[in-house]
């Protein structure tokens, strides 16, 4: 699937949906995100489409908007096939078929782990960038690469390697900007698999901190 540019939350605006850093009276949010919800998912539930919407994109800042929809903050994002070659000892690479993808929380605020489980019969390999895309009820974003350098991993039959995405956590006080579903693509591969995830931003002007992801193989 091609992820849909969120250009600054323009959709927020049309909507009329005010996500501006105001008061802590706006209701049903406690200003901080929520990324410990787990997903229970198995390779089985590969999506089957091809995703263009990877890590390394020009955007992946915070949700924008302060109501105008204006600013900088889309993702183009560049296809998980980027993040450079899987690596051998006789391994394939690893496909999305033959993963499980769950999350879980990260070991600060604004991180989320997510794990990638080898549910084949052989050992598998992954190296690079993996695209992680959030999508919300206003649009979607690409995260863009870490300056974290990726390294070789084999995943043997029943264990995990993981990734960890980085986002500045909501402590405005404001509603700011839920994103409920994190489509990822592992490295050398076009099909994605989509999780359910609940990640809160604050709604900045562009200045604020950007969604980042790390390769493969880091994390807890």
């Amino acid at each position: 699937m091609r992820a849909q540019k969120l250009s600054l939350l323009a959709v927020v605006a049309v909507a009329g949906l005010s996500l501006t850093a105001c008061s802590g009276s706006d209701s049903g949010s406690s200003g901080k995100s929520d990324s410990s919800a787990p997903s229970q998912s198995t390779g089985s539930q590969d999506s089957g489409t091809q995703s263009t919407g990877g890590s390394g994109g020009s955007g992946g800042g915070a949700a924008t908007g302060k109501g105008t929809g204006t600013g900088t903050g889309t993702g183009a994002g560049q296809a998980g096939t980027n993040g450079g070659a899987a690596v051998g000892g006789g391994s394939g690479a690893c496909k999305t078929s033959q993963l499980a993808f769950s999350t879980s929380g990260g070991m600060a605020e604004g991180e989320l782990i997510v794990n990638l489980k080898n549910t084949g019969t052989a050992t598998c390999a992954l190296k690079g960038f993996p695209g992680a895309d959030l999508k919300s009820k206003d649009g979607s974003i690409s995260a863009k690469r870490s300056s974290v350098a990726p390294v070789p991993v084999r995943v043997k039959p029943g264990e995990e390697t993981r990734f960890t995405l980085h986002y500045p956590p909501n402590n405005s006080g404001g509603t700011g900007e839920t994103f409920t579903t994190l489509v990822v693509t592992p490295p050398n591969e076009t099909h994605s698999h989509s999780l359910p995830v609940s990640v809160n931003v604050p709604v900045t002007d562009g200045s604020g901190g950007a969604i980042t992801v790390d390769p493969v193989g880091t994390g807890k």
